[in-house]
């Protein structure tokens, strides 16, 4: 009997839960778990390295590793197969704000910070609002979609 799987934590859960290939073919979706997502965000996206980003999850590096090439091998036998990528949640562990850890020693960049414009010539910039997730926000100068600070900075890095 395989044990039990370690609880993940996951810090971000997608805005939608469907991506569809614009295709009439009926062909069986493939499902990515909650700490898949997680994993390609933290590598992929924010550009962490395996031993960073699975001390985020909680997990161990060769546990990361094992997640992130499943993750891409569905992502990409969903694109080169045409098929739909649906997200379902799993065994993880979303972290609350302020619980069970002193501030400052979460994941992700917690309580504070800014918001920031994706457009670089507007270069708007708001204070986060705790519980309003900052993909969520449209700039009001430019109308463009605004993200985290963090990211934004990862995103030049690049």
């Amino acid at each position: 009997m395989p044990r039990r799987r370690k609880q993940r934590w996951v810090k971000f859960w997608p805005e939608v839960n469907l991506f569809r290939p614009v295709t009439r073919l009926k062909r069986p979706a493939l499902n990515l778990r909650a700490d898949e997502i997680e994993a390609i965000r933290l590598a992929d996206f924010l550009g962490l390295d395996q031993i960073t980003a699975a001390k985020r999850m909680g997990i161990s590096q060769s546990t990361f590793q094992r997640l992130i090439k499943e993750a891409r091998h569905k992502i990409a036998t969903a694109l080169i197969t045409v098929k739909e990528i649906r997200m379902k949640g799993g065994e993880e562990d979303m972290p609350r704000l302020n619980r069970g850890r002193r501030q400052g020693q979460g994941f992700g960049p917690g309580v504070g910070g800014y918001c920031v414009c994706t457009n670089p010539k507007c270069n708007y910039r708001q204070p986060h609002q705790p519980g309003q997730p900052c993909f969520q926000l449209k700039c009001p100068k430019c109308g463009s979609p605004m993200i985290r600070e963090e990211a934004a900075q990862v995103l030049e890095d690049k």
